[in-house]
């Protein structure tokens, strides 16, 4: 009888033995941390493109000085009816726009959001000028833009001109002009 019991008992034991997994056998972790989130913040809204609703001088921009800088003469200056400073559309002889100054102060988001619209960062060459500003500029299908904020400024130039200088240069002096070194 002995042997019986020996001969079963040894028999449950491979039994046993065969049906576990094989590779080592480990015990599940206990989920004491939860899993990361991902927070994606939505980008800010940016403000409708301004329109020119008025004639009138640009308040922060000569004339003259757009037509030295963009290299054609100037036939109208209209503004939009964004305020303190309204965006200013400079037209050549021909009545088309061209020379735009945008200029946006706010939520720094949206002064960047802007600009990165404006001269997207992974397609734009990086713009720095004047020192302490930050965004891009490119050529475009129809010209060039300058596009730079700081803090919560953006001012955006887009000129019908395929140099990027020309737009540089007014953006420099639309800063400048408007005290917002």
């Amino acid at each position: 009888m002995r042997r019986v019991v020996l001969v079963l008992g040894t028999f449950a034991l491979v039994t046993a033995a065969c049906s576990r997994p094989s590779g080592p056998v480990t015990a599940p972790l206990p989920s004491s941390v939860p899993p990361p989130v991902t927070v994606t913040s939505a980008a800010p809204a940016l403000p409708p493109e301004p329109q020119p609703v008025a004639a009138g001088p640009c308040p922060y921009l000569a004339t003259d000085f757009v037509a030295d800088a963009n290299g054609q003469r100037v036939s109208k200056v209209k503004l939009s009816a964004d305020r303190p400073h309204p965006a200013c559309f400079f037209y050549d002889l021909a009545g088309k726009p061209q020379l735009t100054v945008r200029v946006y102060v706010g939520e720094p988001a949206v002064a960047t959001a802007l600009v990165d619209h404006a001269a997207p960062v992974d397609t734009s060459n990086p713009a720095t000028e004047p020192p302490g500003w930050q965004g891009g500029y490119l050529q475009t299908g129809g010209g060039a833009v300058y596009a730079v904020a700081k803090q919560g400024v953006a001012i955006v130039v887009t000129t019908d001109q395929m140099q990027t200088v020309k737009a540089r240069t007014v953006a420099k002096q639309a800063i400048s002009a408007l005290g917002l070194y």
